[in-house]
């Protein structure tokens, strides 16, 4: 097969997806590689329509990759993940809108396009999880404790474009991410970056019935193949409050073989879940005791963001 990968500058040197790449080229695969944010792009002739079999995209959030990924999408050719798919996780408030239309847990989200706007949020709905809509690897994700904190914020706010703002979900200071990949689904716990604790490393985890049935929901909801999703365990059961497009698959067992052998699958058959996903026997969710959230801190990445 011949394949083209569109990979952002953030991600030139990123194991994912070189290391999936390398995967592809070992196994006789033609793969072309495209890096739109360093590149002259004449767009008449960009995309070749019938040139490959499947355009592929690792990308931030608001980079040019996605406006090629749609041209190719456009012609014809199969994309993974599917281009309208990312463009509706890509933009949070349009993926919390989609989420809860379809049942999904996530929280209550507000969106306003100026940071003044955030004051009508009630007091009661504090401490709020405040990012850019169009944010990704935790980019300017901040937990706001009361509005008189959000007034000293606003000038940090002014220029991130369109917010959403979320009421903190209370949780036991980690935070689960799943991956779906091929079919399979994985799950990893982390330390909250609202909660930090050295002494908690990432680590593989067994995956509830409950957090995999909602993992594999997302996928569906949101037409992802390749996709990771982040869940707290709050008081009142699992929330999602973040899904990601093509993400870093860490702690995934032989990721780059896992990632390479499902995109060729998607080459073949085309996207919309080629592979249904499979959820494992019932796991309990374990209850902890959850954390307040802390004053003051902004997160870096993941919960919430």
């Amino acid at each position: 097969m011949r394949l083209c990968f569109l990979v952002e500058e953030h991600y030139r040197h990123d194991g994912m997806p070189n290391e999936v790449i390398r995967q592809l080229t070992a196994w006789g695969h033609r793969v072309d590689v495209v890096r739109p944010g360093g590149s002259l792009l004449r767009m008449s002739e960009a995309v070749d329509a019938g040139a490959h079999d499947a355009w592929v995209l690792k990308t931030v959030s608001g980079g040019p990759g996605l406006t090629l990924l749609e041209a190719a999408a456009a012609a014809g050719t199969t994309t993974v993940n599917d281009a309208r798919s990312i463009r509706g996780v890509r933009d949070k408030a349009l993926a919390a809108a989609i989420g809860r239309g379809k049942g999904l847990p996530l929280p209550v989200t507000y969106a306003v396009a100026l940071p003044e706007l955030l004051r009508e949020i009630p007091e009661a709905e504090y401490p709020l999880v405040v990012k850019p809509a169009d944010g990704s690897s935790g980019r300017a994700v901040h937990l706001v404790s009361s509005p008189e904190q959000l007034e000293a914020m606003l000038p940090l706010l002014a220029g991130e474009g369109m917010l959403i703002a979320q009421p903190y979900v209370p949780n036991r200071g980690t935070d689960i991410k799943v991956y779906g990949v091929g079919g399979e689904l994985f799950a990893t716990e982390r330390c909250s970056p609202l909660h930090p604790d050295p002494s908690v490393r990432e680590r593989r985890v067994p995956l509830s019935a409950e957090v995999a049935a909602i993992a594999a929901r997302v996928g569906e909801v949101y037409g992802l193949d390749l996709f990771g999703v982040d869940v707290l365990l709050g008081p009142d059961g699992p929330v999602v409050v973040d899904v990601n497009d093509f993400p870093s698959f860490r702690q995934v067992p032989d990721a780059a073989a896992r990632v390479a052998a499902a995109v060729l699958e998607l080459a073949r058959t085309g996207p919309a879940h080629a592979l249904p996903y499979t959820l494992p026997v019932s796991i309990p969710v374990q209850a902890a005791p959850a954390q307040a959230a802390p004053e003051g801190i902004s997160a870096r990445a993941g919960e919430n963001a």
